[in-house]
């Protein structure tokens, strides 16, 4: 079938038919299809926010849910997440100029110090954004003055610290004490994830919550935000 025959099959769906083949597309990784369809809505008049919402969040939390359960792996789910973002490229200026702009919450997540691995941590933000989390990315090898900055600058409603390397792990506890002397940490939420780091350690860190894998992360970010509100 071709981009065309595609787009005209997308035209005749009503806008319930629509939304429920923009979550399939999701799933499937198409990113042009989700493209189109975001397109699509716009030109129907549809508001910004109920298309973030309604297609694109509801399908990357069924995405979030069969990762989870081991049905989608990463490559996949990278897919899903490209798929996402084409539509975004659309939505994000809109939603910006929005004055009702919705948001699930600010997330500021970052590889701590010493630490250049950042797979694990896009993963995270993408299914942070997926969860309607507007999430600012301070990349790799943190030292605990880019995350200070970050707070005070985009004042989150969680940090997020990751770290794939075991010798990198006790900075999380560096950046947690720092924040813990200026106050901060008893009004943000701190959590932690990576491959080597288990219940345990965020507890002997003073984090506030230990992310297993993305899903979760999303999950309990989306909890967190329930809660304290």
């Amino acid at each position: 079938m071709s981009d065309d025959e595609e787009e005209i099959i997308l035209r005749d769906l009503n806008d319930e038919e629509l939304v429920a083949q923009m979550q399939d597309d999701l799933y499937d990784g198409l990113r042009d299809e989700v493209f189109e369809g975001v397109e699509i809505l716009l030109e129907r008049k549809w508001d910004p926010n109920a298309i973030l919402s309604d297609a694109l969040v509801e399908g990357m939390r069924i995405v979030g849910i069969d990762f989870r359960d081991g049905i989608l792996f990463v490559p996949e789910v990278l897919q899903c997440a490209s798929a996402m973002k084409g539509g975004m490229g659309l939505l994000r200026p809109l939603l910006a100029a929005s004055e009702h702009a919705a948001s699930t919450g600010k997330y500021v997540i970052g590889t701590v110090k010493g630490d250049i691995h950042d797979i694990g941590k896009n993963l995270v933000g993408m299914m942070l954004e997926g969860a309607g989390f507007e999430v600012i990315d301070l990349g790799i090898n943190n030292p605990v003055e880019n995350y200070l900055e970050a707070i005070d600058k985009h004042k989150p409603d969680i940090l997020g610290m990751s770290a794939l390397l075991t010798t990198t792990m006790p900075y999380m506890g560096v950046v947690i004490e720092e924040l813990d002397k200026r106050g901060i940490l008893k009004e943000l939420p701190v959590m932690v994830g990576g491959a080597p780091l288990n219940q345990e350690f965020a507890d002997a860190i003073n984090a506030h919550t230990y992310g297993r894998d993305a899903a979760m992360s999303a999950e309990l970010a989306k909890t967190i935000i329930g809660r304290n509100r």
